[in-house]
């Protein structure tokens, strides 16, 4: 846990409520001057408390209205098996999200499409062909009722 007082996580309360918040409105929130403000924002930058700054696109807004997770477990008995396949994963540019679980479920994909006839098209011809899939389960998203990044502090 770094070393943080209360104006810095005020200052993270308020950067997560609004990222593209300028300096300058931050410190006249925080009670901070500007120079200050600065200053302890790049110490959390420096520190890794903040990773970046970034925006968030509706995938929706751009056409991709069929959002797929699927659980996957992987056949093990090649010792490369993790490696070999997110390295293949990775270059599926519909793939949006890979994660890695101990457990049953070794690795889930989140998988954005226009369409279900996209999807499809995805599913049987480069989901199916990724390397040691011992067993795959897809979770087609009805509705997201909390997506948030927001950190209780």
């Amino acid at each position: 846990m770094q070393d943080i007082d209360d104006t810095d996580r005020k200052l993270l309360r308020l950067m997560q409520h609004d990222p593209a918040a300028s300096t300058s409105q931050l410190a006249a929130q925080a009670g901070l001057t500007t120079a200050s403000c600065w200053r302890r924002i790049e110490r959390l930058e420096t520190a890794g408390v903040i990773l970046g700054r970034d925006i968030r696109i509706d995938p929706k807004a751009l056409g991709y209205e069929v959002e797929v997770s699927l659980r996957i477990t992987l056949d093990k008995t090649h010792s490369n098996a993790f490696d070999v396949f997110i390295a293949e994963a990775r270059k599926i540019p519909e793939i949006n999200e890979i994660q890695t679980f101990l457990g049953r479920v070794d690795v889930r994909l989140n998988v954005l499409a226009r369409d279900m006839a996209h999807y499809q098209d995805i599913y049987r011809t480069r989901l199916l062909a990724l390397p040691h899939i011992a067993d795959i389960e897809a979770l087609m998203l009805i509705s997201n009722l909390k997506n948030s990044d927001i950190l209780p502090l």
